[in-house]
Parts: C-alpha cells; structure tokens; sequence
C-alpha cells in the first residue's frame, strides 16, 4: 500500500513541526488532533495556538484531510513567521533605543566633564590673577577652540589679563620692536 501523506505535507510548505494524534471514538469513528508549532519561535503566544480537531471515518478522514488542515497550517505558518519578525524588529527597536539613551548619556557627560573642565581652569585664573600673576593666569584661561560656546568670553578675558601685564624692560612701551 503505498499513501501519498509525507508528500502532502511537503507540498504545504509550512516551515514548523508536526504533533498528530489518533484516537478511535467509536467503531468506525477516529478524532485526529493535529497540532502544527514551531519552537523556534521566541514569543510565548505561539503555546496558546490550539490543535485542528478533525472527526470522522477513515474512509471521510483519507478524503478530506489535507483539505481540512492545509489553510488552519497555512495561517498558523503566517502567524509565527509574523511573531518571529515582529520580535526581532522589537529587539531591534530595543537596541536602538538603548544606544540611542547611552549615546545621549555619552554626550551629556563629555559635555558636563568639558564644562567642569572649563570652569576649574577659569576658576584657577581668577586665583592667579588674584595673586597677581597676570602671565600664568592668562595661561590657564582655556583654549577658545576647545570651548567654542565661551569663544567671546575667553577673548575677552585673555585681553583684560594681557593689560595687566608688566611691561618688558627690552621693549619700548610705545612701540612693538625691541631697543
């Protein structure tokens, strides 16, 4: 006797596997449950997809069962590639959000870091120019190309401080070239 079964479920093309269960009812009655899953499916939801109950003869069952199930196994094949792609695309999301947050994390501590920087240096000038030491205060005001946001402040200050130098004894003070 040669059955044409493994090849009809081949021909269903549906990329999962196959729990088939044969109980006799009555005499000539037969309850198949068939139950199509897929366990590499990551999403718990794919448990609760119910078996195909199918009831009748063998004679009713031989005729009329790949008919019976080839549309339930087709939506059921369709429903956890669905889940499968909708948890990779939430994984994905997951990711991005995340790198997203550590990048906007990233940047805000660079930035309180350089604003920390920045104020210690201003704060050590001042200090210096307190202590009158015009020169090593006017070389700790920052760089204005590392703070481009106090770009006019740092000009400024460097100025004032660059006044209150003392005047060099090589150099005429109304003039720029040496004696």
């Amino acid at each position: 006797m040669e059955t044409n079964f493994f090849k009809s479920i081949l021909a269903l093309q549906a990329a999962g596997n196959w729990k088939i269960n044969i109980a006799k009812e009555e005499a000539d009655k037969l309850i198949v449950s068939v139950l199509f899953f897929n366990d590499a499916i990551g999403d718990d939801a794919r448990k609760k997809v119910p078996p195909i109950l199918l009831k009748g003869t063998a004679e009713e069952l031989d005729s009329g069962f790949f008919q019976a199930i080839a549309e339930p196994v087709q939506d059921t094949a369709q429903l956890f590639a669905n889940m499968e792609q909708f948890l990779k695309e939430k994984e994905q999301a997951k990711l991005s959000s995340q790198m997203e947050k550590d990048n906007v994390l990233k940047k805000d501590k660079e930035k309180t870091e350089l604003q920390k920087q920045y104020e210690s240096a201003i704060k050590k000038a001042d200090e210096l120019e307190t202590a009158g030491k015009f020169k090593e205060a006017w070389m700790k005001v920052p760089q204005a190309d590392l703070y481009p946001e106090y770009k006019d402040i740092i000009h400024a200050r460097k100025a004032e401080l660059s006044d209150k130098f003392p005047i060099d004894l090589f150099n005429d003070p109304n003039t720029d070239e040496p004696c």
